[in-house]
């Protein structure tokens, strides 16, 4: 019996590979950068499972070239918004993602650039590998205090919350702002609910979890940060276009707020003609939030039986569009 085909558009960890390898009959884009655009239209043809990456933009177009032989897309990633889920479920396709596995590395990472920019981490080993070191300074890149200070959480879905229990370490006050959060008791014992001008105004560090959606395109925009404290610290693991870049790159320069740590931008990567690039009192780092080991390497483990349950027409484990198998 013939093997399924697939299209693997990069080389995942090799703990979900050898599944694919073994399972499918794979086709596995081993280019460091996404297949461009036409290649990924020629490369679906005819293939009965498609695995992506968040920098594959898997819409109808893309259905269509696959033909009516796709049973199943895996994402590699928590998010879909790189994936026209609607458009999928309209096709009764499932799609796969990798939820909660990376939910405590990110955090990790979150709190990482939290501390990193606080403490001038990266300008401090820059100044060193200049050779401007001469001695001890009473004012040498003095930065902020995090122990008790606000914490402000957008977004208080795992990774969230998990931020806001690395801060009970540092006894942080804990705000948060998210309409879908609900009020169950871990929410409360975690932080205070408070609308997002009251979180923009009173914290020293905002930290960024939300989806990317309509609704948060440019969320913290020129108003939102002119609400922020002028010794305020953005931080930002969740999407590039939930910061307008532009407003963020004038409050920065005009030191309305102290300072900002990426992780994602917009575009991504972003261009070395970003002006951001150009200022001390920012650090962009490439997407590399769930970059452990164990993380990615579950992930491509995750993805793989999504893929692998997909060809079977079994239920996917885990699912970002479950409604097709109700009913």
């Amino acid at each position: 019996m013939a093997k399924s085909r697939v299209f693997v558009t990069r080389a995942i960890p090799e703990q979900g590979l050898a599944a694919i390898r073994d399972f499918c009959d794979a086709d596995i884009w081993t280019d460091p950068l996404p297949p461009p655009r036409e290649v990924l239209l020629e490369r679906v043809r005819g293939v009965d499972g498609l695995l992506a990456l968040l920098t594959d933009r898997i819409d109808a177009g893309v259905m269509d070239a696959a033909g009516p032989a796709l049973k199943v897309i895996s994402n590699y990633a928590v998010g879909v918004d790189n994936i026209d889920l609607a458009e999928a479920t309209q096709r009764g396709i499932p799609v796969g993602n990798t939820p909660d596995v990376l939910t405590e590395t990110t955090a990790d990472f979150a709190f990482t650039l939290l501390m990193a920019a606080a403490r001038r981490v990266v300008e401090g080993a820059a100044f060193v590998r200049a050779g401007k070191w001469q001695t001890w300074g009473p004012t040498l890149l003095l930065g902020h205090d995090i122990h008790g200070a606000t914490l402000g959480v957008v977004g208080f879905g795992r990774i969230g919350r998990a931020v806001a229990r690395r801060a009970r370490g540092f006894a942080m006050r804990v705000l948060f702002h998210d309409p879908n959060a609900g009020d169950d008791a871990e929410a409360r014992s975690l932080g205070e609910s408070v609308d997002l001008d009251t979180l923009l105004r009173e914290s020293d560090f905002v930290s960024l979890h939300t989806p990317l959606t309509d609704a948060t395109r440019h969320l913290i925009d020129a108003a939102a940060l002119e609400k922020m404290k002028p010794t305020a610290i953005l931080i930002n693991t969740a999407r590039g276009p939930v910061v307008d870049h532009d407003a963020l790159f004038r409050a920065l320069k005009d030191r309305r707020i102290a300072y900002a740590a990426l992780d994602v931008t917009d575009p991504e990567p972003i261009s070395m003609a970003s002006p951001l690039l150009e200022l001390e009192n920012v650090i962009v780092t490439p997407h590399i939030a769930s970059a452990s080991q164990a993380t990615r390497g579950k992930m491509a483990q995750m993805a793989a039986a999504n893929l692998i349950a997909g060809l079977k027409g079994d239920r996917l484990p885990y699912c970002a569009n479950p409604a097709l198998y109700e009913g």
